[in-house]
């Protein structure tokens, strides 16, 4: 035990001494380097290196100086008379969104405007406007509380077919007759031939039928229809065989025919189909074709037109219904 303790009071010693041979070491080169300043120059000696919390204080400023990079604030004191915010505010893009949809908004409102006024001058000139002329004849329209409308008629809103058109032909007694020869009253309009076996009969006695039940009920109006019949066969269908063949129809016919030419574009405006079927080798023949009966108004547009399938009574029915019918607008 006493061997331990001498030990270690020795090893004590030890390294008190070294712990006071190297305070002495640095006091020695302090003291040596200040007698070399005093003694090499007489200026005055450098300032001593700042204390470490001056160099965190700056560090922190330069930090600080970055993240307020912009604001006018470089030291981030805060008192600057720079404003810190930016040219553009939510305030003003409110403003410029607001003005931008009232443009947009009076931009459609002036160009609802023009066409508006500039269909007014179409729809409602005296020839009318169709969308497809090809396909719906041209309509008036007129100005209702709605907008503008088709003149109201008897086709209704879905339009009236382009079928019809300026033609010309001649009479039993080889006059010239033209479709303005019948402005000012009703026609009904048929394309047959005289050769026809029993359909062309059939219909002629039907429209025959006609006359004579609206002569019986409505006097006024059978004085204003003209039933007509073109034939559609002008090779064979002579003048002197169209007045025998006209002698068994209804008296208040009217008997057209003409030059193929002028046959054939007439039946090209009424959209009338016709070929010839059952060429016999002596030359004779049968004519196919459209069996339809139209029915025109007295400024000569169509009114209505009357298929195959349809009975006298519902012709009737349809002349009358077209004839009185009153625009309610």
């Amino acid at each position: 035990m006493m061997l331990r303790t001498a030990a270690s009071s020795g090893l004590i010693r030890k390294l008190g001494n070294a712990a006071t041979i190297r305070q002495l070491s640095r006091v020695s080169i302090v003291a040596s380097g200040a007698r070399s300043n005093s003694g090499g120059s007489s200026s005055a000696p450098p300032p001593p290196p700042p204390p470490p919390s001056n160099a965190g204080a700056a560090a922190s400023s330069v930090k600080y100086a970055k993240t307020t990079a912009g604001t006018g604030d470089p030291e981030g004191s805060g008192a600057t008379g720079f404003s810190t915010r930016g040219p553009v505010t939510w305030p003003a893009l409110g403003l410029v969104a607001i003005a931008a949809a009232s443009a947009v908004s009076y931009y459609k409102i002036e160009r609802e405007r023009r066409l508006e006024n500039a269909m007014g001058k179409i729809v409602s000139s005296e020839s009318g406007w169709s969308p497809n002329p090809e396909l719906l004849a041209r309509r008036q329209y007129v100005r209702t509380k709605w907008g503008w409308f088709p003149k109201e008629d008897t086709w209704g809103g879905a339009g009236k077919p382009a079928i019809g058109g300026p033609w010309s032909l001649v009479d039993l007694d080889g006059n010239l007759v033209t479709n303005e020869s019948f402005k000012g009253k009703w026609t009904l309009l048929y394309f047959g031939f005289a050769r026809c076996p029993d359909i062309c009969p059939s219909e002629m006695v039907k429209i025959g039928k006609v006359m004579d039940t609206l002569e019986k009920e409505h006097p006024k109006l059978r004085g204003q229809i003209q039933p007509i019949f073109v034939s559609i066969d002008p090779a064979r269908d002579s003048l002197k065989a169209l007045r025998d063949y006209a002698k068994d129809f209804h008296p208040s016919y009217v008997f057209l025919t003409g030059a193929p030419q002028q046959v054939q574009a007439m039946a090209k405006k009424y959209r009338v189909y016709m070929s010839k079927a059952d060429e016999t080798e002596d030359g004779d023949y049968l004519v196919d074709h459209s069996i339809v009966v139209y029915f025109h108004d007295e400024t000569g547009d169509i009114a209505d037109c009357f298929t195959q399938s349809m009975r006298p009574s519902d012709i009737v029915e349809k002349v009358v219904e077209r004839m009185t019918f009153v625009p309610s607008y």
